[in-house]
C-alpha cells in the first residue's frame, strides 16, 4: 500500500513549522536548543557581522588618515575627535546591530550564542563611542565566559581597546598583559590582540616592542586590510627607529599589494626616500617623485608629492628649491587641508629660520594655524609662534637697523651721502618680493665697499626703508585700516574746518604729493626726500659712543630673542644658535653671565661637555655671580627667596610704625635695616620712611639733609629718588615758609598747606561696585581713525563676557592673589612711584576686594596706547614697589568697562586669557 501521508506532506511546511516552533517557543529541551542555536546563528549573529563589515566598509572608505603621523592600529576615530561628536549618536547599522543582540539574550536564552550577542552589544557601543558602556559588556563577557578562551581573549581585547579610547592608558596596558599571559595557550585567532598590545606599545613610545608585536600579528591570518595596514605602521615604526633597510621592504610590500590608493601612494613616497637614503643618492631625487605625476592615479595627490620634493631640497640645504615646491604643493591642494597646512608652515619657517622674512612667516603661521587641526601634533606651539611673532619681529628688526646703520656709518664722508640717497630714494618698480629677503651680508665686513643697488642687495636688504616687501605690506595694510588718504597734515581728521581748508590753499593745495615708494605710484617732494635722508645721516652711529650705544641695542635684541626661544616656546636648541651668535658677534658683551648658565643649562642631559665648559666658564669668571652661586649651592635660589620674603617683612614693619606714627621706632628700624642690607633694592624706600619720620619731629634743616643722602646715595633709583628731587624743589620754592615751622613736616593738619608728599585720601570700597545682571550696552560707534580688528571667533571656545571695542577709560590693574595681605605699604609704594614719575598726571590709585583677590587700580588713562605707556614703565619696578612675594601678584591693562565685570578669580583668569587673544 502507498504512504499517502507521506506523498501528500510538503517538506518546505515542515521546516516554516519548525521554524515558526522555534521563534515562538522558548524551553529547555534538546529540540528547542538545536533550533535556538540555528535561528540565533543565521538570523541574527550572521546579520549583525554583515551590518558591522558594511559599517567597517563605510568607514574604511570615509577615514581620513594622518600620514604625517603612526596611523592608528584600527579605524577607530581618535579620542580628540569623539571629544567633538556626540558619544551614542543615531547610526542605524549599529542599532540594528544592539537590537540583534538584545533580541538573542531575550528570546534566545537556551542557545549557545549569548556571549556572542554580549560581544555584539560591545563592538555596536564602541563604535558608537559609547567606550564606558562598551567596556562594561565587555567585562561582563570575559568573566561570565572565561571558561572559552577564545571569548575571553576576544573580550579582553576589546575592553582593552575601550579603556584606551577612555584615556585609562594604565589599566588597558593592565588588561593587555592579562590577555598576553592567557593567550600562550591559544594557538589561533591572536591577529587583533597582538595588533592591540601594539597599539597601546605605541602609546607609551615603546616602538621597539611595537615591532615585535606587529611582526607576530602580521604573520598570523587576519582581515587582509587590517594586515596591509598593520604592515604599513610597521614599516613607519622601523622608519623612525633607523631599520631603514626593514622599513624599505615594508613599503615595497604595501605598494604591491592591494592597499587603498592613498595608502599605496604614501607607500611610494616613502618607498622612494628610503631607497635614496639606502642608496646614498644625491642627483635626481626630485625627477624620481616627479615621476609620480605621470600616473594619472596621482592627480589627486599632486601636492603631496611637490610637498616631498620640498622636504628633499629643504634637507639637502636647498631652501629656495624648497620653497618652490612648497608653494606648488599650496596651489595644487584641492581637498587636503591639513596638507595646505603643512605646506603653509615649512614655508613660514623658512622664512622665519632660514630668510629673516618675519613678516613674511607671521603671513604663513596665520594660515597655518587657521587650517591646522588643532590635535595636530605641536599645535600649540605654532599657534604661540604664530602669536608671538611680533615680539621677535621688532627685535631682529632691530638688528637689521643697526647693522645697516654702521654699515653706512663705515662708508668714507665723502661717499656717504651719495649712498644714503640712493638708498633711500624709493623704487618706481617693485622687484620680485617672492624672492628671498635676508640681512645676511649686513654683517659682512666688506659691506661698505659694496654698491647697495646691486640686485642682490636690492632684494636682500631687509631695512624698512628699502624692504619692498615690508613696504608693499605695509601701505596695504595702511589702505585697509585708514583707506585712501593724502599725505598731509591732519590726514586722520576727514571733516575740516574753514580756516584748515582755507590754510591748506594758500599753502599751495597739498601739503605733500603721495609717497609710494616700490610700488609704481608717486614720488615723494624733493623737500621730504632731503629731510628724510638728513634724519638717516643724523642718526648714524658716527662716533665711538654712538657705535657702543648701537652695538648694546644689538647685544640687548639677540639676548631678549634667545631668553624668548628658551623661555616661552621652550626651544632650547634655537636658543643656543642665538646665544652662540651673539657670543661670536660680542665676545665681552654684558650678558654674558646670563648666556653661559643658560646654555649650561640647555646642553644639560644633551651634550654633558659642553654642559660641564659653560658651567666652568661661570663659576671661573663669574664666582660673585647669582648664577655661580646658584651652582655650587642649588637651594641658594630658595634662600635668596625666603631672604627677599623676610626683606618685604621688615619694611612693612617700618612702615606699619610710620602708619602708627611711631616716628622714633622708624628711624632705628629704618637704620638697622640699611645698615645690614645696604645694597638691598629697598634701601631707598627705607631711607625715605627715615626722613619722613625726620621731617614730622625736627625742623626743615635735617629733612634736608636726608633727602640729600637719598639723592646723592641712590642717584639711579626710579622709584624715590625722583620723588625726593621734586620735594627739594618745593622746599627751595617755599624754604622761608618751612623755616617758621616747628618741624618740617605738620602731622596731617587738615588746616596746613598739603606737602608734596601727602596724598590725598582715597576712599576704599570693600567689594566691587558691580551691576546685578547688567544689561548689555549697545558698543559705541568706533571712529573712523582708529579701526578694530575683528577677529575671526574660533569655534571651539565659549564666547567672552569680555569686549575689545574702544574704550574711554583704562586702568592699569595690580592682581594681588590673596584676600588677607595688608596693602597699604605697596600702595604706598605706587604712589611714590607715580608722583616722582608722573608728577602732572593726577594718576590715582584704588583698592577693590574680591573674595580671594585684591586688585589695585591706577586711574585712569585715556586710551590704551597711554596705558601700555605706563605699563612698561612701571613693569620693572614692581617688584620693588610691591611688599609681597612675586608669585602672588600681576599686572595688567584693562578698559573701564571690563574691569566692572572682574567679581572673582575665574574671572581674573578668564580676563588675561582674553587679554593674551586680543591685545598682543
Amino acid at each position: 500500500m502507498k504512504n499517502y501521508a507521506n506523498k501528500n506532506l510538503n517538506p518546505f511546511f515542515i521546516l516554516i513549522s519548525i521554524f515558526i516552533y522555534g521563534c515562538v517557543a522558548n524551553k529547555d529541551t534538546a529540540v528547542d536548543r538545536r533550533f535556538q542555536n540555528l535561528t540565533a546563528k543565521y538570523n541574527y549573529i550572521y546579520n549583525a557581522n554583515v551590518l558591522l563589515s558594511e559599517y567597517n566598509e563605510n568607514l574604511l572608505q570615509s577615514y581620513n588618515d594622518n600620514y604625517e603621523k603612526t596611523l592608528p592600529v584600527y579605524l577607530d576615530p581618535e579620542p580628540q575627535i569623539n571629544l567633538v561628536l556626540t558619544p551614542g549618536a543615531a547610526n542605524k547599522q549599529l542599532d540594528d546591530v544592539i537590537i540583534k543582540g538584545q533580541t538573542i539574550i531575550n528570546d534566545k536564552s537556551f542557545s549557545n550564542y549569548i556571549d556572542d550577542a554580549y560581544m555584539l552589544l560591545g563592538k555596536a557601543n564602541y563604535l558608537k563611542g559609547n567606550y564606558f558602556i562598551a567596556s562594561e559588556y565587555f567585562d561582563y563577557t570575559a568573566k561570565t565566559y572565561n571558561s572559552d578562551l577564545k571569548t575571553f581573549i576576544m573580550a579582553m581585547n576589546w575592553k582593552a581597546r575601550s579603556q584606551m579610547e577612555l584615556n585609562n592608558m594604565v589599566l588597558a596596558d593592565k588588561i593587555i598583559d592579562t590577555m598576553l599571559r592567557a593567550s600562550d595557550q591559544l594557538k589561533k585567532d591572536l591577529a587583533e590582540p597582538l595588533a592591540t598590545a601594539a597599539q597601546m606599545r605605541i602609546y607609551q613610545k615603546r616602538n621597539k616592542e611595537a615591532i615585535l608585536f606587529l611582526e607576530s600579528a602580521i604573520a598570523l591570518p587576519a582581515e587582509k586590510q587590517l594586515r596591509i595596514r598593520w604592515r604599513f605602521i610597521l614599516a613607519q615604526l622601523q622608519e623612525k627607529e633607523k631599520n631603514i633597510q626593514d622599513a624599505y621592504a615594508n613599503f615595497t610590500k604595501v605598494e604591491k599589494s592591494n592597499a587603498p590608493f592613498e595608502m599605496y601612494f604614501h607607500a611610494n613616497l616613502n618607498r622612494i626616500k628610503l631607497r635614496a637614503l639606502l642608496n646614498g643618492e644625491k642627483l635626481n631625487k626630485e625627477q624620481q617623485l616627479l615621476a609620480l605625476l605621470k600616473d594619472d592615479k596621482n592627480t589627486d595627490y599632486t601636492d603631496q608629492i611637490y610637498y616631498q620634493v620640498g622636504e628633499l631640497f629643504s634637507a639637502e640645504g636647498n631652501f629656495v628649491k624648497a620653497e618652490e615646491n612648497y608653494h606648488k604643493s599650496v596651489l595644487k591642494s584641492t581637498r587636503n587641508q591639513t596638507q595646505k597646512a603643512l605646506s603653509y608652515l615649512r614655508i613660514a619657517d623658512l622664512n622665519f629660520k632660514e630668510f629673516n622674512n618675519y613678516i613674511k612667516a607671521k603671513l604663513y603661521y596665520d594660515s597655518t594655524v587657521m587650517i591646522l587641526p588643532k590635535n595636530f601634533p605641536d599645535y600649540d606651539n605654532i599657534v604661540k609662534k604664530a602669536d608671538n611673532l611680533q615680539y621677535l619681529t621688532d627685535r631682529y628688526t632691530i638688528i637689521s637697523k643697526e647693522d645697516t646703520a654702521q654699515a653706512f656709518a663705515k662708508l668714507p664722508a665723502a661717499e656717504r651721502e651719495a649712498k644714503v640717497k640712493a638708498y633711500l630714494t624709493p623704487k618706481v618698480e617693485v622687484s620680485n618680493t617672492g624672492g628671498v629677503i635676508n640681512n645676511q651680508f649686513l654683517n659682512d665686513p666688506d659691506f661698505p665697499n659694496r654698491s647697495l643697488n646691486t640686485p642682490n642687495h636690492t632684494a636682500g636688504n631687509t631695512f624698512y626703508f628699502n624692504n619692498n616687501a615690508a613696504i608693499s605690506n605695509g601701505f596695504g595694510d595702511f589702505k585697509k585700516r585708514w583707506g585712501t588718504r593724502q599725505l598731509e597734515d591732519n590726514w586722520r581728521q576727514s571733516v575740516r574746518s574753514s580756516a584748515q581748508e582755507t590754510n591748506q590753499v594758500l599753502a599751495g593745495g597739498k601739503v605733500a604729493t603721495e609717497i609710494t615708494p616700490a610700488n609704481g605710484q608717486s614720488n615723494p617732494t624733493a623737500a621730504d626726500q632731503t629731510s628724510l635722508e638728513k634724519q638717516f645721516l643724523d642718526a648714524l652711529p658716527t662716533t665711538p659712543v654712538l657705535v657702543a650705544a648701537s652695538d648694546q641695542k644689538i647685544i640687548d635684541a639677540y639676548f631678549e630673542i634667545a631668553s624668548f626661544y628658551q623661555q616661552e616656546l621652550n626651544d632650547k636648541s634655537e636658543a643656543n644658535k642665538i646665544y652662540l651668535e651673539l657670543i661670536k658677534r660680542y665676545p665681552d658683551n654684558n650678558h654674558l653671565v646670563a648666556i653661559y648658565y643658560s646654555l649650561y643649562l640647555n646642553y644639560k642631559g644633551i651634550d654633558d661637555a659642553k654642559s660641564e665648559q659653560y658651567k666652568q666658564l661661570v663659576i671661573n669668571k663669574f664666582p660673585e655671580s647669582n648664577f655661580a652661586k646658584n651652582i655650587l649651592d642649588p637651594s641658594y635660589s630658595a634662600k635668596q627667596t625666603q631672604m627677599e620674603n623676610m626683606a618685604i617683612n621688615n619694611y612693612n614693619a617700618t612702615f606699619d610704625a610710620y602708619a602708627k606714627k611711631d616716628y622714633v621706632n622708624v628711624v632705628k628700624l629704618a637704620d638697622d635695616n640699611i645698615t645690614a642690607f645696604p645694597e638691598n633694592d629697598l634701601a631707598p624706600q627705607y631711607a625715605y620712611l627715615k626722613a619722613i619720620a625726620v621731617g614730622r619731629t625736627a625742623k626743615v634743616d635735617p629733612l634736608l639733609t636726608e633727602f640729600n643722602l637719598i639723592t646723592n646715595r641712590y642717584p639711579n633709583d626710579k622709584i624715590i629718588t625722583p620723588l625726593v628731587r621734586d620735594h627739594l624743589k618745593y622746599i627751595e620754592a617755599n624754604l622761608e615758609e618751612f623755616k617758621q615751622r616747628s618741624v618740617a613736616l605738620i602731622d596731617f593738619d587738615a588746616n596746613a598747606p598739603r606737602f608734596v608728599s601727602q596724598a590725598a585720601p582715597v576712599d576704599v570700597p570693600t567689594k566691587p561696585l558691580v551691576v546685578e545682571n547688567p544689561v548689555a550696552k549697545q558698543a559705541e560707534p568706533i571712529p573712523v581713525e582708529k579701526p578694530v580688528e575683528v577677529k575671526p571667533v574660533d569655534p571651539t571656545k565659549p564666547v567672552s563676557i569680555f569686549s575689545n571695542a574702544k574704550s574711554e577709560e583704562y586702568y592699569y590693574v595690580i592682581d594681588v592673589a590673596d584676600a588677607t595681605l595688608t596693602l597699604s605699604s605697596s600702595r604706598f609704594g605706587i604712589g611714590q612711584f607715580n608722583r616722582g614719575n608722573y608728577p602732572d598726571n593726577d594718576l590715582e590709585h584704588k583698592l577693590v576686594e574680591l573674595d580671594n583677590d585684591q586688585l589695585i587700580y591706577i586711574t585712569s588713562f585715556i586710551d590704551l596706547e597711554d596705558a601700555k605707556l605706563y605699563e612698561s614703565s612701571i613693569t620693572g619696578q614692581l617688584k620693588n614697589i610691591m611688599k609681597v612675594p612675586a608669585n602672588l601678584y600681576k599686572g595688567f591693562i584693562i578698559s573701564k568697562e571690563n574691569f566692572e565685570k572682574l567679581t572673582d578669580r575665574t574671572r581674573i583668569n578668564e580676563y588675561l586669557e582674553f587679554l593674551k587673544d586680543n591685545y598682543k
